[in-house]
């Protein structure tokens, strides 16, 4: 029997609703995204929001395994999970009771879509990515359980000019988007090992010193060695790290910083030289409009990175609003075949929030018109040919019945992005248009 208990209209803990004008700036972000990334020769692709479970849970994802929104096994498949619990007496084993789960990020998708479908792709393969993805943690302030991630990745190209393309196609898409002074923070997952082995750490447990080293900004070195102490990392390595990055000269060019610490910690030559390429070509494209600058304490968290790692941050915000690396491992594990794999992802919900603090409003290439009738006095198929006309001259035409308030009609209609006004006097060839 249904509960008579009203159903709050709120919707879920950290997923929400969005407006008309938020979804006129979240569709214009993405046109242009979408165009300035298909100049660059990148091509959609679409992945289903639900993925095996098993897939996800493989151990690429990082922080981001602990937060799967697990899809309960159905019908049959369901019953023998619970009946053969019950059968031995013990707990269902909550691993057991899932057999999907809704996808955290778009790039597992991605390797499992280009595995499935490589021998009909192009080789080098150049994807775009736009969709919701999913992640069950605590809702807070600027994060949420549902949100938008919008990728792009490059398959089969192990040169540095993998990472050059999609630097320049997203710093591109961010100009565009009214975005500047920002900074492309760039490192290697390589010289990150090199720093760790120079100094002593013990090689299993890398990833916990990249994990407090990658709050430096926050809470300086002091707060660093603190953290790493705390952890249980051998005294004379933090000691040697903390002697290593205090002796960083912070005001040298990223070139000359790059090669002072790849000397000391004697880093991968390769990975040095990938850096190399790629600030001087990146620095150049820029032409002042935006900065690039090695960063030897930028990590990244996700466990699947290899090789380069890079970030974009804008002046004014704490946050990052891009952010990505090259992944050469990830498509071996999951076909045997090696593939090298590069990709980089727009915070599409913080650039978004970021328009929107500003008052920003999205351009339209279809002027909105209101078309106000007198339904007491206007015949109905008069004000439809009337509206039908100024579709035809090119307005976009919202019609409505005049209201008590016409003013306040006026300013609501305004508001919603309606730039002209017709007020309907019976002139269905040549309707009088003015601005609001």
């Amino acid at each position: 029997m249904a509960s008579d208990t009203q159903i709050s209209s709120a919707p879920q803990s950290g997923m929400r609703d969005f407006t008309p004008a938020d979804v006129r700036l979240r569709d214009w972000a993405t046109g242009v995204i979408t165009s300035t990334y298909e100049q660059f020769g990148f091509t959609k692709i679409e992945t289903p929001a639900l993925e095996n479970i098993n897939l996800l849970r493989r151990g690429e994802g990082g922080e981001n395994l602990q937060l799967i929104f697990e899809v309960l096994k159905r019908g049959d498949k369901l019953d023998r999970v619970l009946s053969d619990a019950h059968s031995k007496a013990t707990k269902v084993d909550r691993l057991e009771l899932a057999d999907m789960g809704l996808r955290f990020d778009l790039t597992v998708p991605l390797v499992r879509f280009y595995s499935q479908n490589s021998n009909e792709l192009p080789h080098p393969f150049k994807a775009i990515q736009i969709g919701s993805v999913w992640r069950a943690e605590s809702a807070q302030q600027g994060r949420y359980r549902q949100f938008t991630q919008c990728d792009i990745d490059m398959f089969g190209v192990k040169s540095e000019i993998a990472e050059i393309e999609l630097l320049q196609a997203t710093s591109e898409a961010l100009l565009k988007l009214d975005f500047e002074n920002f900074t492309i923070c760039i490192n290697d997952r390589r010289i990150l090992a090199a720093i760790a082995a120079f100094c002593g750490f013990e090689e299993n447990r890398f990833d916990s010193v990249f994990i407090e080293l990658d709050k430096l900004d926050k809470i300086g070195l002091d707060g660093v060695v603190r953290e790493l102490t705390k952890d249980g990392h051998p005294a004379a390595a933090v000691e040697k790290l903390k002697e290593l990055i205090a002796a960083l000269d912070p005001t040298a060019d990223s070139v000359t910083l790059l090669n002072t610490l790849a000397e000391k910690t004697s880093a991968d030559a390769e990975a040095v030289k990938g850096l190399q390429s790629i600030l001087a070509v990146i620095g150049e494209h820029s032409q002042g409009r935006y900065k690039i600058k090695f960063e030897p304490s930028l990590v990244r968290g996700m466990g699947y990175y290899t090789g380069p790692i890079f970030e974009i941050k804008c002046d004014g915000y704490s946050y990052s609003v891009a952010g990505g690396g090259r992944y050469d491992k990830m498509v071996a594990k999951m076909s045997g075949r090696d593939v090298p794999a590069c990709g980089f992802s727009i915070g599409f919900e913080r650039i978004v929030g970021i328009l929107a603090d500003k008052g920003f409003v999205p351009p339209t290439s279809t002027t909105r018109l209101g078309l106000i009738f007198d339904p007491g006095r206007d015949q109905v198929s008069d004000v439809i040919k009337a509206a039908g006309n100024l579709r035809k001259q090119g307005f976009a035409v919202v019609t409505q019945a005049k209201k008590k308030d016409v003013k306040k009609q006026i300013e609501q209609l305004s508001a919603q992005g309606i730039a002209r006004l017709c007020m309907f006097r019976g002139e269905v060839e040549n309707p009088e248009v003015k601005d609001i």
